[in-house]
Formats: structure tokens, sequence, C-alpha cells
């Protein structure tokens, strides 16, 4: 589908360095790709809810070696 858009030609650019995309289409569809991972990621987290987790570096060396 073509589609005409006005992007920030300096998010472009950056987002393209980044990415090392070849293209500016490349870049919108990574663009595209991450934020769709990013939405589903925080509405699952969000469905299953938060809990307190008091683990310390040192807390976890000893599960770990308790193993």
């Amino acid at each position: 589908m073509r589609t005409t858009l006005e992007i920030d030609n300096t998010l472009l650019k950056q987002a393209q360095v980044l990415t090392k995309a070849k293209t500016k289409k490349e870049v919108i569809h990574r663009s595209l790709e991450a934020l769709i991972r990013q939405q589903r990621i925080e509405r699952l987290l969000g469905k299953l809810g938060h809990f307190p987790l008091d683990l310390t570096p040192r807390k976890l060396a000893k599960l770990r070696a308790d193993g």
C-alpha cells in the first residue's frame, strides 16, 4: 500500500543508522514491528498483574548455587 507521510528527517536518519536498515521502507517496517511487539508485551504484563520480587544479586546467586 502506498502512503504519503511527512516524517522528521532527523528521526528517520537516526533510526536508519541504529537499525542499519538499507532503506526508509525497512526502517518503517522495523519500527512498526517493534512498536507492535512492545505493545503486546505491555498488554500481556498488564493482564498478568504485578507482584513484589525481593531478589538481590546475592539471593539470586544463592538460589542458583542451591540448585
